[in-house]
């Protein structure tokens, strides 16, 4: 899933936030420690495990297990793995320069720095490979794949135009790269097979997906026209069917990846309809490259219209309660959840919000006002009991076997690089 960055200034409470690899959970860092949410009802937010002792700067969860990996604001350079339902930590790894990112899957753990990329095998923590002297990446833009066939690392090749560097990180050896926009990357996200890959650029109208398997584009989509939109991030469905991204602006788009089919016009069209498509793809070809693409560009299927506009945000399309939702959390820590319709797309409905800060007040009930239901409802619900062990009913779907107890056994050694 996609990066939250931590806010540039300190005023805020929220310092990060990131769904787990299949959106099945939420994590917050804030000033005074973290939180772990389940999605498991709509109604219901549930916390896995609340830790108050350090400033954290990044959290990441591998997927619904106990292992989480984290970084303080106090220690920037040195990362943590720790068991969080044993209370324990497992190692600790310090890098040369700030930890900007960390991305986890079954099989890697992946420590991006500034001008840097370590893969460590996740089962001992051991560094496999280093990717030495990357472009400038000070946003820690990168993405690792969930698959355990398509192993897949995704970081930018170049600081000023946007090229994406693909890397095999099962067999450690660079694959490919993708020349995806004319402008430097914004951000990125691989689909659960890790065959596609989508990605915006810095100016953010177009977003495009890309067969990583050939580099092939797929799809282009045109988020909008307006200057100066910052993409903030991307995220597939389970299915690979849907796609949502979230920007600066109040609107967070949801594209449909139709089936892809060769358009091919009859040689001898027998209509006035037929004459008109055919003159439209054989003009193409005449037309500047910036208008002829724009001929193809797909727009949303779906939006959401948020209550604010400006704030970082981060978005997901996950399944809560056997329905397909829209997952979207902002800088403040307010969780919006709503409705998409799968067959007709148009307007979200907002039917659930929830505040991840305030311990007294984490639900407020959106669907209660049907008036206006894209309005949060500032009516607290009572406060849910605390359930260390709910993480043990949360269901991976990517592979059969749940036991995260012997897939991946405790490290004792600490080890400082």
């Amino acid at each position: 899933m996609n990066l939250f960055e931590p806010t540039e200034d300190s005023s805020g409470e929220v310092l990060f936030v990131n769904f787990n690899q299949d959106c099945t959970s939420l994590a917050v860092g804030t000033k005074k420690g973290y939180k772990l949410y389940s999605f498991n009802h709509l109604d219901e937010l549930e916390v896995i495990h609340t830790n108050e002792t350090e400033d954290i700067r990044i959290i990441e969860r591998l997927f619904s297990s106990s292992l989480v990996a984290l970084v303080t604001i106090s220690s920037p350079r040195k990362l943590k793995v720790c068991h969080f339902k044993k209370g324990t930590e497992i190692c600790n790894y310090s890098y040369s320069n700030t930890i900007l990112a960390v991305k986890l899957n079954r099989q890697r753990l992946v420590v991006c720095l500034v001008e840097s990329l370590y893969i460590h095998n996740i089962r001992d923590m051991k560094v496999l490979h280093t990717i030495r002297d990357t472009p400038p990446n000070p946003a820690g833009l990168c993405v690792l794949s969930i698959s355990n066939e398509h192993n897949f690392l995704a970081y930018p090749g170049s600081s000023s135009i946007g090229e994406v560097q693909i890397f095999d990180a099962l067999n450690l050896q660079a694959k490919s790269m993708i020349p995806a926009h004319d402008n430097p990357l914004a951000a990125m996200a691989f689909d659960p097979t890790g065959t596609k890959l989508a990605t915006a650029s810095e100016k953010g109208t177009v977003i495009r997906v890309f067969n990583v398997l050939d580099g092939t584009k797929l799809y282009e989509f045109r988020r909008g026209v307006k200057r100066c939109v910052r993409i903030y991030s991307l995220s597939f469905s389970e299915d690979s069917r849907f796609l949502s991204a979230s920007s600066n602006t109040e609107t967070v788009h949801i594209f449909r990846l139709d089936e892809l089919k060769d358009i091919k016009p009859s040689e001898e069209p027998q209509s006035w309809l037929g004459y008109f498509g055919k003159a439209i793809v054989q003009s193409a070809s005449y037309l500047p490259t910036q208008v002829a693409d724009m001929l193809y560009q797909g727009r949303s299927f779906a939006t959401v219209h948020l209550p604010f506009s400006g704030l970082r945000n981060i978005c997901a399309l996950a399944t809560i309660d056997k329905i397909p939702r829209v997952l979207v959390v902002s800088g403040e820590g307010i969780l919006y959840i709503l409705d998409v319709e799968p067959i007709e797309g148009g307007d979200c409905t907002l039917v659930k919000t929830h505040n991840l800060l305030d311990s007294d007040d984490e639900s407020l009930d959106g669907s209660r006002s049907k008036d206006s239901p894209e309005t949060p409802v500032d009516s607290p619900s009572a406060r849910r009991p605390f359930q260390p062990e709910s993480e043990q009913e949360c269901k991976a779907p990517i592979t059969a076997r749940n036991d995260y107890e012997n897939d991946f056994p405790p490290m004792v050694s600490k080890v400082d690089q």
